[in-house]
């Protein structure tokens, strides 16, 4: 089971794009940080929302940098997946275009794959050697369900 989990969006100026969804809509930072990529990223949320909205910055010369162009803007949607290199085998068997192998960053193992129309979409989850939680913005699920 895939659980949808936030909105990635590719920004020109991540400070300028905080403070504008900061400012203008209320969001506030969760979480920010470097991707071992190079790129920034900052994770906002509205005060009563579960929905995560991540700022994306790839400086050039980075993994995902690419020349900004209009229409460029949507990043990816990230799933959070109990078993990342599954997922992404059964969604390429489905028809999804590989985009990014699974590769180990940190705690997490990540992917990417492109929908029919070239979406991206994030396949998100820890290691399963570490145990750990999920992320906070992912909502706990009893395991009765």
């Amino acid at each position: 089971m895939l659980y949808f989990t936030y909105t990635g969006i590719r920004v020109r100026n991540l400070e300028r794009a905080r403070r504008f969804y900061r400012d203008a809509l209320g969001m506030r930072v969760v979480n920010r940080g470097r991707m071992d990529a190079g790129g920034l990223f900052v994770h906002l949320k509205s005060p009563e929302s579960s929905q995560v909205l991540e700022l994306n910055w790839y400086p050039p010369r980075t993994r995902f940098h690419e020349p900004y162009a209009n229409g460029s803007e949507l990043d990816h949607l990230a799933f959070w997946c109990r078993d990342v290199r599954a997922d992404f085998g059964r969604l390429v068997s489905a028809g999804a275009e590989v985009a990014v192998e699974p590769w180990d960053e940190g705690g997490w193992t990540l992917a990417f794959v492109t929908d029919p129309d070239g979406i991206w979409i994030e396949l998100l989850g820890r290691k399963p050697s570490r145990g750990r939680r999920s992320p906070p913005w992912v909502r706990q699920r009893s395991s009765g369900h």
